[in-house]
């Protein structure tokens, strides 16, 4: 049988916790800064388009994950369901793909906390402040899930509060109600509004889309310490798929409305000046004077709930690893709180050296944040492709639908779409180097390609693994217990 969660870490995260997180892992600086950046580039109609597509895809994503995740909920789940569904090479290659992917974010996100903070502080020693935010976000995680759990409540609450106030404030905008003067739609068919640059200009949005709304799939590595993740996984995909809709098109809707395509304030929008954050822009425009002060703390907490996600995502996922044999057993060790401890610590280890490069080999830390750039959108294509195996043998081998405790609508041509769509995104994100033949940058952009494929082809080619029979997989639930439900 399945070792599940309950045997290892503790079931800690309550159904309130497992929605909060879904939700607020793809509310950050994707939405809060680099969607300026979006609406410059294919206009505010092309902008929407992008990210209601996007939107749409990450939905089918999440039911798929949710399929798998309240039939077999385990921590670290994507690699357990690239093992048993898909080659335990596929597995083998998520697993330390993802890990990789949050322990290198997890990095970045200190240094951006600095950067944040001189906004406030601009003579303090910037390493200071990363090096607060790691001991934090440390301290947060070796304590209990529960911790965890709590702590992202109130950060991802903090961030979805903050929409709601600027929205109001938008609108109240663009009546003319704040700020003096009623923008109306006018923005909307400025010059070559609403689509700038066609249907490539939408393609390339695609890929700023995506990254913002990377971190959905955290709900799946949640699932394994969830309270009833039968439950809550399948409450939480429902309620994040329209808050993201709603969330994502009324920003953009209104940041598009108040804030021409053309203006030079979207071009430059990065994370580590948030007086050009499109959201600090409509609050200037509303004669909101404190703005550029209250989007930056927003936007330190944001940075600071990613730092934190990432550091248990990583965390779940070697512990996990260790519990299927792809990482060394003593990583699967766990405190009396139900902590894996070491894991935990290797992570946290690999953060910091990744974050000393930056100091010491600036470029060696240019190409580590490089490589871990598309490794969320190969994590989401290997999801897509573990449920469409496993709904195709679960039917294959004589089950119902009914047998499910949640099953994905709309397949075969939800995994599909996600399935394009991820390949799309991959090889869209930097077109122009093919186009200029830029090689370096080519192999800058790409990096995490290879280094995937080199995980896959080893571990075949040292396993003599296949790809498992559709009437081999094993679609068994996992069993648990009402204490596995509820403790």
């Amino acid at each position: 049988m399945v070792k599940t969660a309950p045997e290892h870490v503790k079931r800690g995260l309550k159904s309130r916790h497992v929605s909060m997180i879904a939700l607020g892992g793809c509310i950050g600086t994707g939405l809060f800064v680099a969607s300026g950046s979006a609406i410059h580039t294919a206009g505010p109609g092309g902008a929407l388009v992008a990210y209601i597509l996007m939107g749409i895809m990450v939905y089918f994503l999440m039911t798929s994950l949710g399929e798998m995740a309240t039939n077999l909920p385990v921590s670290g789940s994507f690699a357990t369901y690239g093992t048993k569904y898909v080659d335990p090479a596929v597995g083998f290659a998520m697993g330390w793909n993802y890990w990789f992917n949050w322990a290198i974010t997890v990095a970045v996100d200190i240094s951006t906390v600095a950067l944040v903070m001189q906004f406030w502080f601009p003579h303090f020693p910037t390493w200071i402040w990363s090096g607060l935010a790691l001991i934090l976000i440390f301290g947060i995680n070796v304590l209990a899930v529960s911790a965890f759990g709590e702590t992202e409540f109130w950060m991802s609450l903090i961030k979805v509060v903050t929409i709601f106030i600027f929205l109001g404030v938008g609108f109240l905008t663009i009546f003319g109600i704040m700020g003096g003067h009623a923008t109306g739609l006018t923005n909307f068919t400025y010059r070559q509004a609403p689509f700038v640059g066609g249907v490539p200009g939408i393609i390339s949005v695609f890929v700023v889309a995506g990254f913002s709304f990377q971190g959905t799939e955290l709900v799946g590595i949640t699932a394994g310490e969830a309270d009833d993740p039968r439950h809550s996984v399948p409450k939480a995909i429902h309620e994040v798929f329209w808050r993201i809709i709603l969330f994502y098109f009324l920003a953009i809707f209104v940041i598009a409305a108040i804030i021409p395509y053309t203006s030079p304030d979207l071009l430059g929008s990065t994370a580590s000046d948030v007086s050009i954050s499109p959201f600090t822009i409509v609050f200037k425009r509303a004669g909101l004077a404190a703005a550029a002060s209250v989007m930056n703390a927003v936007i330190l907490t944001s940075v600071i709930s990613s730092a934190n996600s990432g550091m248990y995502a990583s965390t779940r996922m070697l512990y996990s690893m260790a519990d299927e044999g792809y990482a060394p057993k003593r990583f699967g060790r766990v405190s009396r709180r139900g902590i894996p401890v070491l894991a935990l610590l290797a992570t946290t280890v690999v953060s910091l050296l990744t974050f000393l490069t930056s100091f010491f080999g600036p470029k060696l830390y240019l190409w580590l944040v490089a490589a871990s750039g598309l490794t969320g959108f190969i994590a989401w294509f290997g999801i897509a492709l573990s449920h469409y195996r496993f709904r195709r043998a679960f039917v294959k081998q004589g089950h119902t639908l009914s047998e499910l405790k949640y099953h994905a609508q709309w397949f075969p041509f939800g995994p599909i779409m996600c399935l394009i769509l991820c390949i799309v995104v991959i090889f869209g994100q930097d077109v122009g180097a093919f186009a200029h033949g830029n090689w370096f940058q080519i192999g800058v952009t790409y990096i995490s390609v290879p280094l995937v494929l080199i995980l896959y082809l080893s571990y075949k080619w040292i396993h003599h693994t296949k790809l498992i029979p559709l009437d081999d997989i094993d679609v068994s639930p996992a069993q648990l217990t009402d204490d596995n439900q509820k403790q």
